[in-house]
């Protein structure tokens, strides 16, 4: 089973029409997929103890748990990736062990597009998560509207997603 998450929390999120993409894509290609959109799932500030109790976070735990492959999908804020996606990873932790992990980002300029590395090294370092080299990173000028508007965008979200497939096949035969 793979996993698309939507880390924002914006009505008119830019990296949720690339999950819901890539979800599409995932689908298409693979036989199950599931779609988390912590707009619509919400999630409790990591306070390193009741946190955990939290039954969207024992959900969302039991889902990364049990899925081979993983895309993130978050806007970048201020060079980074938002908060959202962090506090996603601090609670569910050990979940992301051994996991592959891919990332999809959306960001206002052209200037944050390594803004995925902290996330990514944590996830590596603490997790031992295989993360895909390959990552999709788009701005404002590849939408219209709730679609994707650069046909070149959407070649990458699928080379993404065939990463992803292929990676975790290999790794989970």
């Amino acid at each position: 089973m793979y996993l698309v998450i939507s880390t924002s929390l914006s009505d008119s999120s830019r990296s949720r029409i690339l999950a819901r993409f890539a979800a599409d894509q995932l689908r298409t290609k693979a036989s199950e997929c599931e779609w988390v959109d912590l707009a619509k799932l919400p999630l409790p500030a990591c306070d390193g103890g009741t946190c955990y109790e939290d039954p969207n976070v024992q959900h969302i735990n039991q889902l990364i748990q049990k899925s081979q492959g993983i895309l993130i999908a978050a806007p970048v804020y201020n060079y980074d990736l938002s908060s959202t996606a962090k506090n996603l990873v601090e609670l569910t932790g050990k979940s992301w062990t051994d996991k592959i992990v891919g990332f999809l980002c959306a960001a206002g300029g052209q200037a944050s597009y390594m803004s995925v590395m902290g996330l990514a090294n944590s996830l590596m370092l603490d997790f031992r998560t295989f993360i895909l080299p390959r990552f999709v990173y788009a701005t404002g000028e590849s939408f219209s509207g709730n679609d994707i508007a650069e046909t070149n965008v959407e070649e990458r979200v699928e080379e993404l997603v065939d990463q992803l497939i292929r990676f975790s096949t290999a790794l989970n035969p």
